[in-house]
């Protein structure tokens, strides 16, 4: 019968067992072998005397051949045990040795700290067996397992939703899938189960979870993915604060459960508009000290247009945000900071220094002793700190700003605990673009705080019952109440531009459905694996992910995307026209 390498300890002294694995690792050591035999639960030293039958076909043992080994378990000697392991303070006298398959060498070591990820995407099925991997999608399955527990315990029925559907308003982010039978026309991977969802609300089951597959066709980063899982919950009869009470109580069992965290008994809450003026961001990272302080009413006046126009300007914004302890930064760094900030628009990164012997700062003599002074007043600067200034539209210094202030803090590691979950609520309805069109915050499905009638005349500045969930700088979910009635659905894709006539070919089965009974309802989702990145503190959620995309949307392992025959093609009544190469 077997037993788990990792599993054995010095309670089986004396026993005679039997393992399967992987060879983690081989050495000779004057005549007698030592493997390294790794499994799913752990990695145990099996030792292979010049007597053993098999000693001949140990020899030709190397790392990741798969093995099947037996015998008899033995305490290591009190100077050979390895504190490492935790099987360390015993190993395995083998008896018998059957090699259950070879293995090529491989492209890099297992458990190697500093192979590419170009390298281990390519031959994620090595990478996968490495300890790290297995224990991250082991707390990945924990995680889900958690989820559905909570939703089941909490009367939600888990119902699939299609995968083929229809094109969102959001179409040219939409994967599209060619219909065979119907030429010329298109499926498309949904990005959300959203409609759906609501439609089993109106349908009567009134809760409703899945964990789901969706898919965005956008550009990349850390943080995303071209196909992503998340936890999509809705429910009928319940307001913004019941949901995110229940959804509070989920995330705060699960971080308990899995990692042993807690999270404390309730999250705060802060709207959006306060967390883009004290923190540049819609999803503040609370464990860091560093707040953006504005101070355009102190340099309306001066003569110095850098700052006084934005100053004066109601649609820019002068800010500043002190460091403390942050004078002794050098100008190396902070011409690194100059260049991280362009990123975000900024033409520039002002800085006074406080030093000992007084302010500092190539900008003092454009703001004048007394301007400066109550600058530094103002943010409650004192010696030793820095001051760093931004001075453009407000989306411009926000993003700025906002991300300098988490840079600054992994740089000088600011953080002030090591778990912060933040509610961010009272989102804008819409965001207005150049052209004086609107776009949907959230989606176009989100019900505002105000009624139809209200809403036409405040669209610019009208609220949405939007909520998102904040832990460490990364949204992690984010829901709202919906609307559930068709003359506030109409409205609202009319504020969008969306025609009665393109409403009804996108949306006319929502809008029918809506005329039938409809609840109120809201729900939201958690994305799984931004989730368990955070929990697992990695850099990238592709290192919690089994087969991820690269940061191009492409499989290194089965080299997707590719092309197909022109003939399937044919079929499908798709014709490919690429652009000319240079």
């Amino acid at each position: 019968m077997r037993t788990y390498c990792g599993e054995l300890n010095k309670e089986h002294i004396d026993q005679t067992v039997e393992i399967f694995g992987w060879t983690n690792r081989r050495r000779d050591h004057g005549g007698v072998i030592f493997l390294d035999v790794r499994d799913k639960r752990g990695i145990v030293q099996v030792v292979i005397n010049p007597d053993n039958k098999n000693f001949t076909l140990a020899e030709t043992i190397r790392n990741e051949f798969v093995l099947k080994i037996s015998g008899k378990v033995i305490a290591r000697d009190d100077n050979l045990i390895n504190q490492k392991l935790a099987t360390g303070e015993i190993e395995i006298v083998a008896d018998t040795i059957e090699i259950l398959n070879a293995s090529k060498p491989v492209p890099f070591q297992i458990d190697a700290v500093d192979t590419s990820e170009e390298v281990r995407l390519k031959y994620r099925f090595l990478d996968l067996r490495t300890n790290v991997m297995q224990q991250r999608m082991r707390l990945r399955s924990k995680v889900t397992h958690f989820m559905r527990d909570f939703m089941e315990k909490h009367d939600f029925l888990d119902i699939e939703t299609p995968f083929l559907t229809k094109a969102t308003p959001e179409g040219a982010r939409d994967y599209l899938v060619p219909s065979r039978t119907y030429p010329g026309e298109f499926f498309a991977l949904p990005q959300s189960p959203q409609l759906f969802k609501q439609l089993l609300m109106m349908s009567g089951f009134e809760r409703y979870y899945q964990i789901v597959k969706c898919f965005r066709d956008e550009d990349l980063r850390a943080d995303r993915q071209p196909e992503f899982t998340q936890l999509d919950v809705e429910t009928s009869f319940m307001n913004e604060d019941e949901i995110m009470a229940l959804m509070e109580a989920m995330t705060r069992g699960l971080f308990k459960s899995v990692i042993d965290v807690d999270l404390g008994d309730k999250f705060p809450t802060i709207t959006y508009a306060n967390a883009l003026d004290k923190y540049g961001v819609d999803r503040p990272d609370m464990r860091i000290p560093l707040e953006i302080i504005g101070i355009d009413e102190l340099l309306e006046n001066i003569e110095f247009k850098v700052f006084a126009e934005p100053a004066k300007n109601p649609n820019s914004r002068v800010a500043a945000m002190k460091i403390t302890g942050g004078s002794n930064i050098s100008r190396k760094q902070i011409d690194n900071y100059t260049k991280f900030v362009s990123i975000y628009g900024a033409k520039g990164l002002a800085y006074i220094k406080m030093n000992e012997e007084g302010p500092a700062s190539p900008i003092l003599k454009f703001l004048g002793t007394e301007v400066t002074q109550n600058i530094i007043n103002k943010v409650d600067a004192k010696t030793g700190d820095i001051i760093f200034f931004g001075a453009d539209k407000i989306k411009i210094v926000n993003e700025a700003l906002g991300n300098l202030r988490e840079k600054i803090a992994k740089d000088l590691d600011l953080y002030t605990c090591k778990w912060a979950p933040i509610w961010v609520v009272d989102f804008p309805m819409f965001d207005a673009n150049d052209d004086g069109s609107l776009s949907a915050i959230h989606h176009p499905f989100t019900a505002p705080s105000v009624d139809a009638k209200t809403l036409e005349s405040t669209a610019t500045t009208a609220l949405s019952r939007a909520y998102d969930l904040v832990i460490n700088g990364s949204e992690v979910g984010g829901g709202s109440i919906r609307i559930h009635q068709v003359a506030m659905q109409q409205t609202v894709l009319k504020l969008l531009g969306i025609s009665d006539e393109e409403a009804q070919d996108k949306f006319g089965f929502l809008l029918n459905a809506l005329e039938y009974g409809c609840p109120p309802h809201g729900g939201m989702a958690f994305g799984l694996d931004r989730l368990v990145m955070i929990m697992t503190g990695s850099d990238s959620i592709r290192d919690v992910i089994a087969f991820p995309k690269t940061q191009t949307a492409a499989c290194l392992l089965t080299n997707a995307p590719a092309s197909v025959p022109n003939k399937v093609l044919r079929e499908l009544g798709v014709k490919i026209s690429l652009p000319e190469k240079d």
